[in-house]
């Protein structure tokens, strides 16, 4: 059984035949992951810049100010949607076309379906970023989403469900931990588009659309990115570091509690409103519950690292897999931490909260998704990465970057809120967090910087295995 098959496991998922029996070009498209990966890097890139345009805005260094569909405003838009939708949909849906067939044993439903979706998804992407900058937004944070952009995406996701669900279904026994994480995303993403999208913008006003968005906003990370980001950690972890999951009965515990707490907690993000009490402290509860709930996740996969703890140093996907671990537990208890209504009176508004959303979304996620593409990117071109040194930059520019914005926006925020809490004038909050901001500003060049490292040494390597003769399908001659 080689390394590349479905997970180890003490308890669950039946015995696939051995790979080197099975048509590999049949199970997978690797042309596809390909393809996903880098139209999801392009739109990080585009993110990046809506960023950096931000940080150069709020220091006065703006070279574009006055060009209004240039604006902060209007990029503010366009960074997070390339994130959100750009980035992470595309590289979940190249992972996805990896992992699904190896573990089912079975290819997608259709790969014309599967190129199909490609195309459709960046049609969303472009269409949604295009009526972003001419204006056409609706009034729901990650549901900015022109109007008419809402349908088609709903349709891409159900696609999506059915071509992904399809191979899933059909399997017989008991299923990996993974795939349950996988079936259930792709059903609570398409209702929690569907409620974040169409009932605050055509059935519900005031408070009550307030709530639906407020869950909306939070259920997007938690029931579509969470699930699939842990689906593909149970996947990948255990392949390299050629060991079962320390605990299936965990894994069963962090997903029931994914699905028990996460979908209440949304209202947290509007405290001291007049939604009900009992919703919002429900809300309270729930997201405390949920920092339990990843604290299971965390110990089962540092109990799968117990032993090989200098794969850490040496294996660079595990570095990043485990740097995204390590911060989302740390962005977990600040959730739990801050969504308490004492501290919601210093931080709320502040760029506490900047920190928080750009710790979760690039600090984990995103890192995450680095690991996945250090790992795949030399299967997919089937020669070693041209500079391992490369890959080293591109992780503590990355890391580096993301850790020092995430500390300086935390500290900005904590000074903004003791400012408005006394009552000064507004100007001393600007001046006082000011420093903050520049640092803020180099911390972002940083991560720029890692990416941009990443994006050459993926580029030389598939010049590399231009000029050379695919590489024999080994393992050791894809290590990282």
């Amino acid at each position: 059984m080689t390394a590349e098959q479905v997970p180890a496991n003490n308890q669950t998922a039946a015995a696939p035949t051995d790979e080197s029996k099975l048509d590999a070009a049949h199970l997978v498209d690797e042309r596809l992951v390909l393809w996903f990966f880098l139209a999801g890097l392009t739109y990080l890139m585009v993110s990046f810049a809506g960023g950096l345009l931000m940080a150069l805005q709020l220091v006065k260094w703006n070279p574009l100010e006055g060009v209004e569909i240039l604006s902060p405003g209007r990029w503010r838009l366009i960074h997070t949607n390339a994130v959100a939708y750009g980035f992470i949909a595309n590289s979940f849906l190249g992972a996805l076309h990896w992992a699904i067939p190896r573990l089912t044993l079975k290819p997608v439903l259709s790969k014309p379906l599967s190129y199909f979706i490609f195309v459709a998804w960046q049609v969303v992407v472009l269409s949604t970023a295009a009526g972003l900058i001419l204006g056409e937004a609706q009034a729901v944070e990650w549901g900015e989403t022109p109007v008419w952009i809402d349908p088609l995406a709903l349709a891409g996701l159900a696609l999506v469900a059915i071509n992904f669900g399809t191979p899933i279904i059909q399997m017989k026994g008991p299923m990996y931990v993974t795939l349950w994480y996988f079936l259930a995303a792709f059903v609570w993403t398409f209702l929690t588009y569907a409620m974040g999208n169409f009932i605050p913008e055509y059935y519900l006003s005031g408070t009550s659309a307030g709530a639906v968005a407020g869950l909306f906003i939070h259920d997007l990370v938690g029931l579509f990115v969470t699930p699939l980001a842990w689906g593909l950690m149970y996947y990948f972890v255990p392949i390299l570091l050629k060991k079962p999951i320390w605990s299936h009965g965990l894994s069963l515990v962090g997903f029931w509690g994914l699905a028990f707490f996460y979908p209440l907690q949304g209202i947290h993000h509007f405290l001291y409103t007049p939604i009900p009490d009992f919703l919002e402290y429900g809300a309270v509860i729930s997201t405390i519950a949920v920092e339990f709930v990843v604290t299971t996740v965390v110990i089962n996969f540092f109990g799968t690292l117990w032993g090989s703890g200098r794969a850490v140093v040496t294996n660079l996907p595990i570095r990043w897999f485990y740097t995204g671990m390590v911060l989302y537990f740390v962005t977990c208890a600040q959730c739990a931490l801050q969504v308490t209504r004492s501290f919601q009176q210093v931080i709320h508004f502040t760029d506490w909260v900047v920190g928080h959303a750009h710790l979760v979304m690039f600090g984990v996620f995103s890192v995450w998704f680095f690991g996945m593409m250090t790992y795949l990117f030399p299967r997919l071109f089937k020669t070693s990465w041209w500079s391992r040194s490369l890959c080293e930059w591109h992780f503590w520019l990355s890391a580096g970057g993301i850790t020092v914005m995430f500390l300086t926006l935390t500290l900005a925020g904590l000074f903004e809120g003791y400012f408005w809490n006394s009552l000064r004038p507004w100007q001393d909050s600007i001046d006082g967090v000011w420093g903050f901001w520049v640092v803020r500003l180099f911390a972002g060049l940083s991560m720029i910087a890692g990416q941009l490292v990443f994006v050459l040494n993926i580029f030389m390597t598939w010049r590399k295995s231009k000029q050379t003769a695919p590489a024999s399908s080994a393992a050791p001659a894809y290590a990282t």
